[in-house]
């Protein structure tokens, strides 16, 4: 039995950032019939971070109320890239790399959606068996003025930096994409809602009526201040070890464990404000690895992460690398090189970074120079960071 609208509204309100508009999801609410709820996405990287599920959640609780959801891959899209945010011009994929990635994003989403009521569609499906002169006929119904409103490309056009034609009608795609489906809602992120509003009036102008636009926030990443990014070292990937998901959520501040509970959770949140940050943070992090690897896991992330960090003991199992006899020169080898090589730092310039901080040991001795060459002894522990343990071979 479906919930009264005023619940739905409630459950559907959480943590959002806008929504165009309420009075027209009420209505739509108020037939009594399920609604179509379109989300797109296109598979431009494999892998999925925490900042992505905030969305999967929400389409999840639309699914849990009864509604149909469909899990758009913009695989004709992905071939041009979606402009939002961009400065510069994204990188084209090719149709294998765009069908690849969508297929790991589709064993990614099992872990929040229920995949066997879950709609997926890719848009390649009407965009392509479009003639020039079907796309001519959708185009016609675009003006410039209002396709340069948009900030990203106004904020090109004063700098001089350009973008493609194929990039300009992006918006109007993905417009097309809510017209195709016939689609009630829309969801994305805000950083999305240009392109959102834009499938309104073309709705309108093939005699359907104008879908909702729901925006969700994009997620904080660990160190609290840009949104997660794995490009920005911030990110908490949904396929990364457990032990490693459970100390990154353990790293977040404090003050941004609500929004956490908030968008990643079905917890109270009143209850959540009543709890010690300690307790609340650790509750969040076994509620996060559970999820996505499993009770079992969750507990012994736990377990591992309570004998390193609270008890500050070396864990039992560490990997192990074997140095490269090339890094070696005379008994010595850059520590550098050593972060780099055993990829404890995604680069070089990463590895300086870290060691200026003072995140790098070598058998309990703190390493702060980039310039140090160490000597290290066959089962030495090399550390980075509170999480990151290396046991090293010659």
């Amino acid at each position: 039995m479906a919930l009264p609208v005023s619940e739905q509204l409630s459950l559907i309100k959480r943590g959002i950032s806008e929504l165009i508009s309420e009075e027209e999801l009420q209505k739509k609410l108020s037939r009594g019939k399920p609604l179509l709820i379109k989300a797109g996405f296109d598979p431009t990287a494999p892998d999925l971070h925490l900042g992505h599920t905030v969305l999967f959640r929400k389409m999840a609780q639309f699914q849990r109320l009864g509604h149909t959801v469909i899990f758009m891959i913009g695989d004709y899209t992905a071939m041009i890239g979606d402009p939002s945010g961009r400065t510069e011009l994204r990188p084209v994929l090719t149709p294998a790399q765009v069908l690849a990635n969508a297929q790991t994003y589709k064993d990614q989403i099992s872990k929040i959606l229920d995949v066997k009521k879950l709609e997926v569609r890719f848009n390649s499906e009407w965009l392509g068996p479009l003639r020039l002169a079907d796309f001519l006929a959708i185009a016609g119904k675009l003006t410039v003025p209002r396709l340069l409103e948009r900030d990203d490309f106004a904020q090109r056009l004063k700098t001089g930096a350009s973008f493609t034609v194929t990039e300009a009608l992006y918006p109007l795609l993905q417009a097309y994409d809510s017209v195709a489906l016939k689609a009630d809602v829309e969801l994305g992120g805000s950083d999305q809602k240009f392109n959102l509003l834009m499938g309104r009036p073309l709705q309108e102008r093939y005699g359907q009526e104008p879908q909702v636009v729901l925006t969700m926030p994009l997620l904080e990443g660990t160190d609290g201040l840009q949104k997660m990014s794995k490009s920005l070292g911030n990110a908490i990937g949904v396929t990364e070890p457990p032990e490693q998901m459970y100390g990154k959520v353990m790293s977040i501040p404090d003050a941004l464990m609500f929004r956490y509970y908030e968008l990643l959770t079905d917890e109270d949140l009143a209850a959540v404000k009543t709890m010690h940050p300690m307790e609340a943070k650790q509750k969040l992090a076994s509620l996060l690895v559970t999820q996505f690897h499993g009770e079992p896991a969750a507990q012994a992330a736990q377990e591992n992460f309570n004998q390193v960090f609270r008890k500050r003991e070396t864990p039992e199992e560490i990997k192990e690398f074997k140095v490269p006899a090339s890094l070696i020169k005379e008994g010595k080898l850059s520590l550098i090189d050593l972060l780099a090589e055993s990829k404890l730092a995604p680069s070089r310039a990463e590895a300086k970074r870290l060691i200026q901080q003072g995140a790098v040991d070598l058998d309990g001795t703190r390493l702060t120079d980039p310039q140090t060459l160490v000597s290290p002894k066959s089962g030495a522990i090399l550390k980075v960071g509170k999480r990151q343990f290396l046991k090293l071979l010659l």
